[in-house]
């Protein structure tokens, strides 16, 4: 397994144990919703600009908007947390003519 990032290990050491422990939740709930994708297929990537005719005012509070490739096509997804779940909502494919 490769060594993290020492950037990420500096930011480590200066938290508190409870932090540390709640990092390591998120951590272990990220790479298991991962392993999900990857073992259905599903690949998210976070999206740096918002597309044309697309409201963020339909987003739930705090989502990202992400794209997902199935099949070889790409779709657009609101992704958010609540709790200790990912939740994701379908938008509309990326290319729309497809």
């Amino acid at each position: 397994m490769p060594d993290p990032p020492k950037y990420i290990l500096e930011g480590l050491e200066k938290q508190s144990p409870e932090t540390l422990r709640e990092i390591a939740q998120i951590a272990t709930e990220m790479a298991d919703e991962k392993e999900r994708q990857l073992e259905t297929g599903l690949e998210e990537q976070e999206v740096d600009d918002q597309p044309e005719n697309l409201d963020r005012d339909d987003a739930p509070t705090s989502a990202t908007l992400t794209t997902k490739e199935i099949s070889g096509n790409q779709y657009y997804y609101w992704q958010w947390r609540e709790g200790e779940k990912i939740k994701s909502e379908y938008i509309r494919p990326v290319d729309p003519k497809r």
